[in-house]
């Protein structure tokens, strides 16, 4: 009895994997930018990660919104599911961070390879729920 319930609760945990990896997810993102800097990173934003973002497959859309009281944007990235999203490359992503970096760096007069100036904060992803009725 007990090796029915193992085989079928390792049956649904591997079908629920599945179904998960299938769906729609949105991928958080929270970097820590100052008053100062909101819109050299919008721009940067929309000059790097936006025409890279749009050629990818899976990719649905974005919001950006800022907090203020923390001084933190915050990017909430729109996946069709969590596959295609998670398909893509480190390498691919570090390519366009360094872009980013170097825009960013260029409009602040820094030098193009200093470090990030909007360090991440926090990193995750969420299921998009609906509410009944």
């Amino acid at each position: 009895m007990i090796r029915k319930f193992v085989l079928l609760f390792a049956i649904l945990v591997l079908f629920a994997g599945q179904a998960l990896a299938s769906e729609a997810v949105i991928e958080q993102l929270r970097l820590k930018v100052p008053e100062s800097q909101v819109q050299i990173w919008l721009e940067a934003e929309q000059q790097t990660w936006q025409p890279w973002l749009e050629q990818q497959k899976g990719f649905l859309g974005r919001d950006i919104a800022w907090d203020p009281a923390h001084e933190e944007g915050l990017l909430l990235i729109h996946w069709a599911t969590r596959d295609q999203w998670k398909a893509i490359s480190s390498d691919e992503v570090d390519v366009v961070q360094r872009q980013f970096d170097s825009v960013v760096n260029a409009a602040l007069g820094r030098s193009a390879t200093a470090e990030s100036p909007f360090p991440l904060v926090l990193e995750g992803e969420l299921l998009p729920l609906r509410l009944p009725g």
